[in-house]
């Protein structure tokens, strides 16, 4: 069976997150799919950034963009009130844990002076790899509860999906969003394009779930995705168990667990039957991959052979 591993904002336990750096090793450990998050600037830029405001976790203030911008500092601020400008002043390259045994800060390597990317850096970044082969999944950040801070969801899909369209990647690229809303925009706008129904216990609601009411479905969340367009299920790896794969094939969706980070829990789903592992350290599902024969994706590097 063919199993896919999936780097999770990169390969955030060992680069820094939703940054050019941390993309590279992933793409250079070798992964099927580079999964990263996405969000709308002030200014309309789509944005590489797992929060909606800027983390104090994974940003740092380095200056303001302009002199006595009356925003500065940026830490804490909603990303759609701040200019790629302004965004682009934060360094994000380090690791700024809230606890001293964060345990990414333990094993993710600083690059310090990195800063944040937009989507069309990461796919002109792919393409100087000449990873065609490796899928783009762009999670969508919207909080249906939150509108104060996400942008409209029709026409944050529409941005998205064009400049997937500007560097043809709409046929190996897919979509991803909690805000089940997202994956019906994308399937109106761009049915070819996957479309991965991101779930956890937090967002089991109706708001995030396109207006659906899992009571109405008795609480079969496969099917209440399948009705909306899901491609995939994509739920907390939490979740999985037998039934929940059971109630997955008869909707029809491949499962993508999230996010898998200790090979024992992988094994674990792997015998259950999902199709892909989403993981902050590729390099250890790469171990398990090899340990029971299964394919691995290439590993790719910028450098290629003389006379290439």
């Amino acid at each position: 069976m063919h199993v896919e591993i999936h780097g999770h904002r990169g390969a955030r336990g060992l680069r820094p997150e939703n940054t050019l750096p941390g993309l590279s090793h992933a793409l250079e450990v070798g992964v099927h799919a580079l999964e990263f998050d996405v969000a709308v600037s002030a200014d309309r830029q789509l944005v590489l950034t797992h929060d909606l405001t800027v983390s104090k976790v994974t940003s740092a203030d380095t200056g303001a963009a302009i002199p006595g911008d009356p925003l500065y500092p940026y830490v804490g601020k909603p990303i759609k009130k701040l200019t790629l400008a302004q965004l682009r002043t934060l360094d994000v390259g380090v690791r700024l844990p809230k606890h001293p045994n964060d345990r990414f800060a333990l094993t993710q390597v600083p690059v310090p002076d990195t800063r944040m990317p937009t989507l069309g850096m990461v796919l002109g970044l792919v393409a100087a790899y000449d990873a065609d082969d490796v899928r783009l999944h762009v999670e969508l950040k919207s909080n249906p509860d939150r509108p104060d801070l996400s942008a409209d969801p029709r026409e944050f899909t529409e941005m998205v999906v064009a400049e997937l369209a500007r560097h043809g990647r709409l046929d190996n690229a897919a979509i991803l969003s909690f805000d089940w809303r997202i994956l019906g925009h994308t399937r109106e706008l761009s049915p070819e394009t996957g479309r991965f129904a991101l779930i956890e216990k937090a967002t089991m609601g109706s708001p995030w779930l396109a207006g659906l009411d899992l009571d109405d479905f008795c609480c079969d969340i496969p099917s209440a995705a399948a009705a909306v367009g899901a491609t995939v299920l994509s739920p907390d790896h939490v979740l999985i168990d037998e039934v929940f794969m059971a109630s997955a094939m008869r909707a029809g969706l491949p499962v993508a667990a999230w996010t898998v980070n200790n090979a024992g829990r992988a094994g674990e789903l792997l015998d259950l039957g999902v199709s892909a592992v989403v993981t902050d350290y590729p390099d250890r599902m790469r171990e398990l991959w090899a340990s029971r024969g299964m394919p691995l994706p290439r590993q790719v590097s910028l450098l290629k052979p003389v006379g290439a």
